[in-house]
């Protein structure tokens, strides 16, 4: 190990993903691996989230994101659950087949495609794998570290891996992004046009994170197209059942459990575990992880979505939101379910 690695993202990266690797079928014995699955019956799960659901659907605490002002407008009382295991079955409570935008879950999906076609290293190479300790949009982030040690969970490291996807044009590029969420998801998705608009409308802020970005040479993309397929991107419809077949694809090594298509390399996946556990829940995420152990990746549109390597995915859908832009009811909702199952992937070491 040389002295580069000897940071805050090489001591919990690489510990995020020796957990996350001892879960996933990544060369265990068989015995292992069985007992990492947990084992946990289709009632169990029935029956966490639906107590999880009683317990905090009429929370009444955060409000909705109305930086982007069709945010705003969705019903701050919808709140849905929904758990997908290794056999492909869901589990949901609640109104878990709601629409909404995915916004910043996106951001994990379009880095597996980077990693897909470009290898791991590139992220690491042109992103950065580092929780930044700022902001989700920051500038001065940037401007400390001319554009490197970032990670593809922040805005800025965001948009550079988009313009970082490779296609022969802004289309194919985006028909790439589109396919390889609706292969996570496991059915065809598509963009919410109206909240598509209205970001485009407001996003002056990733637009000036993208021009320099690009200065900085960490994407090759025009900066203007980058920020305009980043902005599509946020802007894709799922719903927190889309979330848990999404969770579940990581859980299981790449490989949709609904569909059986081997999205991504299961190579890729301890390293997009190891991000959403630093970096994922934004200024929450080392208190999270202390709380669950769980890699999560949040969304200002009001989406969770969980990862609980070799026994389910998870994704929940609440839009009001704490201080640090996660959904508080689906925080709640999660935190009491992973406990429930015993689903904490470093509990083995407990």
């Amino acid at each position: 190990m040389n002295g580069a690695t000897l940071t805050r993202r090489g001591i919990l990266g690489t510990f995020a993903a020796t957990a996350a690797a001892s879960a996933i079928d990544l060369g265990l014995p068989q015995s292992a691996r069985a007992q990492s699955a947990g084992r946990l019956s289709g009632s169990q799960i029935d029956s966490s989230i639906q107590r999880a659901y009683d317990e905090y659907k009429a929370l009444n605490e955060g409000k909705n994101a109305d930086y982007i002002p069709a945010l705003a407008q969705v019903p701050s009382t919808y709140f849905g659950i929904g758990v997908t295991g290794g056999d492909g079955k869901i589990h949901e409570v609640g109104d878990a087949k709601e629409l909404f935008s995915i916004q910043s879950i996106s951001k994990v999906f379009t880095a597996a495609l980077v990693m897909q076609q470009s290898g791991a290293q590139k992220i690491e190479d042109t992103v950065g794998v580092d929780a930044t300790g700022q902001v989700f949009n920051s500038i001065t982030a940037v401007e400390q570290s001319r554009g490197k040690e970032m990670n593809p969970f922040v805005n800025p490291g965001a948009i550079a891996t988009v313009g970082n996807v490779k296609g022969t044009s802004p289309d194919d590029v985006w028909h790439k992004i589109l396919q390889i969420h609706s292969d996570f998801a496991g059915r065809q998705l598509d963009v919410n046009e109206p909240v598509y608009k209205s970001e485009s409308d407001t996003n002056q802020r990733n637009r000036a994170i993208s021009s320099l970005m690009s200065a900085y040479e960490r994407f090759p993309m025009d900066p203007a197209v980058a920020v305009d397929l980043y902005t599509r991107q946020c802007s894709i419809n799922v719903s927190a059942h889309d979330l848990s077949v999404m969770g579940a694809t990581l859980a299981f090594g790449g490989r949709n459990p609904v569909t059986r298509k081997q999205v991504i390399d299961p190579a890729h996946v301890p390293g997009l575990l190891a991000i959403m556990s630093t970096a994922g829940m934004y200024d929450d995420s080392g208190k999270w992880l202390f709380r669950t152990g769980l890699p999560t990746k949040s969304g200002v549109g009001g989406g969770l979505v969980g990862v609980s390597p070799g026994k389910f995915g998870i994704g929940t859908f609440a839009p009001p939101l704490d201080a640090a832009g996660n959904s508080v009811r689906g925080q709640r909702g999660i935190t009491d379910i992973v406990r429930d199952l015993k689903a904490n992937p470093y509990a083995q070491f407990g």
